[in-house]
């Protein structure tokens, strides 16, 4: 992992940027309307939206956790993560993910889910969801949908993750 991230929440100023992170992510405009959708949602949280930057400040990774809940109980799901090409593999997701994840941590949220990459997120502690019993009410390979518990003295709930409306799920 690279010592040259810095690493911050977004402010009005990166919105474009994050915007151009996401699009030149992912194939489709999918994920960055999601952001947009997201930014004027209830379940958005000021401050969990991290980005991370260059020495020189310019925006080049995002990561996002807004509310969710796992049955009644609230948690955060955390999606999009977004570098841009020329950025991917040098650390600057994990760093805007480790950093989002702490800044809940600090806020005492206790749980997280992601769906995403079975190879990629168990780095930052994330398992299998339903091994915890928690589910989703769509498809989605098993492996794909994980969770986190934040604080060890609170177990992963079980229950059926509900997403924010944008989400669309």
């Amino acid at each position: 992992m690279s010592d040259d991230w810095i690493t911050r929440a977004e402010t009005g100023a990166d919105i474009p940027a994050i915007r151009d992170i996401v699009l030149a992510a992912f194939d489709t405009s999918a994920e960055a309307d999601l952001v947009d959708a997201l930014r004027a949602d209830s379940s958005w949280l000021d401050g969990l939206s991290v980005v991370a930057t260059d020495r020189d400040g310019k925006p080049v990774g995002h990561a996002l956790l807004t509310r969710c809940h796992i049955g009644d109980t609230p948690a955060l799901c955390l999606a999009p993560v977004a570098v841009l090409p020329e950025y991917q593999k040098t650390g600057a997701g994990s760093a805007a993910i480790r950093t989002a994840l702490q800044v809940a941590k600090d806020r005492g949220e206790r749980f997280v889910t992601v769906l995403g990459h079975p190879a990629y997120y168990p780095r930052f502690g994330f398992s299998r969801a339903s091994a915890h019993g928690i589910g989703i009410s769509i498809d989605v390979p098993d492996e794909a949908m994980m969770a986190l518990a934040l604080d060890a003295a609170h177990p992963l709930p079980s229950g059926t993750v509900r997403y924010a409306a944008p989400f669309g799920i």
